[in-house]
């Protein structure tokens, strides 16, 4: 149909939602049970947000709706391909999905503890790391006593395992 044809005020906008945290095509989305009930609570809250719309027109609560049913997609598709890691499984002794993981940074003596989870959970404010990212892959099947280097732009920095835990 041609455009002369169209009012403009018929036209939706369409909702830019912005992508949820970076999983490669062909990775399997692994989270821990909690990330599980973290996503499962995000639907709730969404679902619940797009059911109470209020708005003072048809055409902003559409759009808001839409909005909402956008970030569901996305959400819905994440849920469908999660697999949860039962950390009761792993194995106790090494640093894998999952893993508490305490280290000594070399270069400053510090001690920090990071847990490795899905791309979803992960927030370094909290101390969890993704899965991905180049900290947890260096540490994966380490065991206590271990190092691990992780090569930097101007250095390596070395970390030395002290505790692994799953909880």
């Amino acid at each position: 149909m041609s455009r002369g044809f169209i009012k403009e005020d018929d036209q939706e906008e369409i909702p830019l939602v912005p992508p949820r945290a970076h999983l490669p095509e062909g990775v399997t989305n692994y989270v821990t049970q909690v990330g599980m009930d973290e996503l499962l609570d995000e639907r709730e809250r969404l679902t619940e947000e797009r059911d109470n719309v209020s708005s003072t027109s048809e055409k902003e609560r559409r759009i808001a709706q839409n909005h909402i049913n956008a970030k569901l997609q996305l959400l819905n598709s994440r849920i469908a391909e999660a697999k949860i890691v039962d950390l009761s499984e792993q194995p106790q002794n090494e640093v894998m999905f999952g893993a508490l993981v305490t280290l000594r940074i070399k270069v400053s003596n510090t001690i920090q503890t990071f847990q490795i989870v899905g791309v979803d959970e992960a927030n370094v404010s909290k101390g969890k790391i993704s899965f991905l990212s180049p900290l947890a892959q260096i540490l994966i099947n380490k065991k206590v006593g271990d190092k691990a280097i992780l090569k930097l732009a101007k250095e390596n920095r070395v970390f030395e395992i002290m505790d692994i835990a799953y909880s």
